[in-house]
């Protein structure tokens, strides 16, 4: 029986402005179906999170952004919300962050997004950041960001057996019922069938 949002150990914020006054290391991402690619930013995030006594926090969207600008006709989600926060919650997240991702959040640039929400909101003094990672309407690259009091930690592409591990890989081998395949990639059989 999956587990409810309440039985949860991490804490789940709606409210950005209800985190609490303490230092985190943060991750970003919709993390739909938080496969092996997810999985190594998560184990990076929670060993700096320990290292430094700061919060492990994984900032999300409720709504997938594609969904949220009505671009996400045919996207299968590959987990519920419940599913995700159940899964993040395993690797030791402390906070998982919801924000409303809608037409004006998109518009934000990476620098306001990186400033306002990462740094003043969050307080984060690390962000753990996948090999590709961009932000705000203008994708700056996570990897180049440079703002003072931030250190940014790049964790390189995952592969499985020469396949690069990412949720479109594993949409697309679900919808031809490549299902152990699939598996391989996302480290784990919870997901949501096609």
């Amino acid at each position: 029986m999956p587990l409810r949002l309440n039985e949860l150990q991490m804490q789940i914020i709606r409210d950005i402005t209800l985190f609490p006054q303490q230092s985190s290391v943060v991750t970003v991402g919709s993390f739909d179906g938080v496969h092996r690619g997810h999985q190594a930013l998560l184990r990076a995030l929670v060993a700096e999170a320990k290292e430094q006594g700061s919060l492990a926090v994984v900032v999300s969207f409720e709504t997938h952004p594609r969904i949220a600008l009505g671009r996400g006709e045919g996207l299968h989600l590959l987990t519920s919300l419940e599913q995700k926060a159940a899964l993040l919650d395993q690797f030791g997240v402390d906070c998982l962050v919801l924000l409303p991702f809608n037409e004006a959040f998109s518009k934000m640039s990476g620098e306001e997004f990186v400033t306002s929400i990462l740094v003043e909101q969050l307080h984060a003094n690390t962000l753990i950041a996948g090999y590709n990672h961009r932000f705000g309407h203008d994708r700056i690259e996570a990897a180049t960001l440079r703002y003072e009091g931030l250190r940014v930690v790049r964790i390189e592409r995952e592969e499985v057996e020469g396949a690069k591990v990412s949720s479109s890989e594993i949409r697309r081998l679900l919808a031809e019922g490549r299902t152990a395949e699939a598996e391989k990639l996302l480290g784990h059989n919870q997901y949501q069938q096609p």
